[in-house]
């Protein structure tokens, strides 16, 4: 099964893509840790990424449609994917669709205020891309991821005013999709204001059921 984790910034993609991958053992694609890596790395493709994040702007789509097709190749992703990030725009869903169509788009529904809250204080792993949050997921040992130790960083792009520019995008760019994937028939609403525990039984219970519907086809 193929699934596309579909919402706003700081809707928990990240977080239900993670979990997901452990549970059903398919491979997370993230768009934004596909970009983190190449910052690190220092390429002049990371610097120019590096940029426009820190400026809360969308990666250009021709970009970011290599990098996913590139990554969507590899064998892991033969059986099916966790698409996490992409796709943001429609061009890059009409090419996702030409390569790899979805199976099912889970649509996580936050209100603004509560994602301005979570990105605010979200803390991130460099090492293994875990996330935290100061308040609401909290890492045992304060600043330090729980699974590998990493002291926990602040991104660029969850600042006060990049957020907010990322919300603006989000909704002049990206929203437009659910028209997109509704008439293709595979959104699924999935209302993520509650905490992440109960966000993710809920969903895990309905991605069982949608990966046994597609095995008995």
């Amino acid at each position: 099964m193929r699934f596309v984790f579909f919402g706003a910034p700081g809707a928990g993609k990240g977080t239900m893509a993670m979990e997901a991958a452990k549970e059903f053992g398919l491979p997370h694609i993230s768009s934004g840790e596909l970009f983190r890596a190449a910052i690190r790395e220092g390429s002049p493709l990371g610097l120019k990424v590096k940029d426009l994040i820190g400026r809360g702007s969308l990666v250009p789509d021709d970009l970011t449609i290599d990098l996913i097709h590139e990554r969507l190749a590899q064998p892991d992703a033969a059986r099916g994917w966790l698409l996490d990030g992409f796709p943001r725009t429609i061009p890059q869903a009409q090419s996702l669709s030409k390569v790899d169509p979805e199976d099912c788009v889970l649509d996580l529904e936050v209100l603004d205020e509560n994602i301005i809250e979570r990105l605010s204080g979200r803390r991130m792993c460099k090492q293994c891309g875990r996330s935290y949050h100061v308040t609401l997921n909290p890492p045992k040992k304060p600043e330090h991821c729980d699974q590998c130790g990493t002291k926990l960083y602040l991104r660029d792009d969850d600042n006060i005013v990049s957020i907010k520019i990322r919300l603006d995008n989000y909704y002049s760019l990206t929203a437009p999709l659910k028209d997109f994937y509704a008439e293709r028939g595979s959104l699924v609403p999935i209302d993520a204001n509650a905490p992440a525990a109960e966000v993710w039984q809920r969903l895990k219970s309905l991605m069982a059921d949608l990966i046994a519907q597609g095995a008995e086809r």
